[in-house]
């Protein structure tokens, strides 16, 4: 007779002892151990819809959770139009100013203050490289330097055209053949076809949103938490 084993017990062999009277946990699974291992059977057969779905399950509280989050993040509260930077030049606009925007985009993207403020907005939004990128083009535009015009357009494509940029503004393949193409010899007009692009992205996309937002509505409302006030 062989002298019995004294060293550690595996853990597959340990998961056996523990669960008493020799059964193991794969025989409690597959139902030879009784009963309650068949209803074990049963309920691990039956999907997590929760789980498999959790990107659009409503009764998922993580899910839940996040949206709170970003929720939260998103909330821009009251602003007046003091705390707006002043990214470009301009004088304090009036409240029918401002009621103006809401009618076209084009209005709001004419008036200095207007863009300042859609700017801002597009910070939140973390897509400010689209007005940056716009107001850029419009600068290129004005140019008559040649040599002015090529060192311009070429820190242009670095900023918002080439893929290594963190700033790079989304354009489709068709737009970026035409640029890449026009960069042999660059022109006021060489972005032309990609600011037209980014300025409808921005129309359609954006604007809506920033009609919306806090920090319009609260400038329609005088700046304050008082519908009442206005602009001094």
């Amino acid at each position: 007779m062989s002298p019995a084993y004294t060293g550690p017990i595996p853990a597959e062999r340990g998961a056996e002892l523990t669960m008493g009277g020799g059964r193991s946990e794969t025989s409690a699974l597959t139902g030879t151990g009784g009963g309650r291992g068949t209803a074990t059977t049963q309920n691990s057969q039956r999907p997590n819809a929760c789980c498999f779905c959790w990107c659009c399950c409503c009764s998922c509280s993580w899910n839940e959770e996040e949206r709170q989050r970003w929720r939260r993040r998103k909330k821009i509260p009251d602003t007046k139009m003091e705390t707006i930077p002043n990214c470009e030049a301009c004088t304090k606009p009036s409240l029918e100013e401002i009621r103006l925007w809401s009618q076209s985009f084009d209005k709001l993207m004419r008036n200095p203050a207007g863009r300042n403020v859609f700017r801002e907005f597009l910070r939140t939004e973390y897509s400010e490289e689209n007005m940056l990128f716009w107001l850029a083009c419009e600068d290129l535009k004005q140019e008559m330097n040649k040599s002015a015009i090529e060192e311009k357009a070429r820190s242009i494509y670095e900023d918002y055209i080439s893929i290594l940029s963190p700033k790079e503004v989304s354009l489709d393949a068709r737009v970026r053949e035409v640029i890449n193409r026009k960069m042999q010899d660059p022109t006021p007009h060489t972005f032309e076809d990609a600011q037209l692009q980014i300025y409808t992205l921005m129309h359609r996309d954006s604007y809506p949103r920033f009609l919306a937002s806090n920090i319009y509505k609260a400038l329609v409302h005088g700046g304050s938490r008082t519908p009442s006030e206005s602009y001094s």
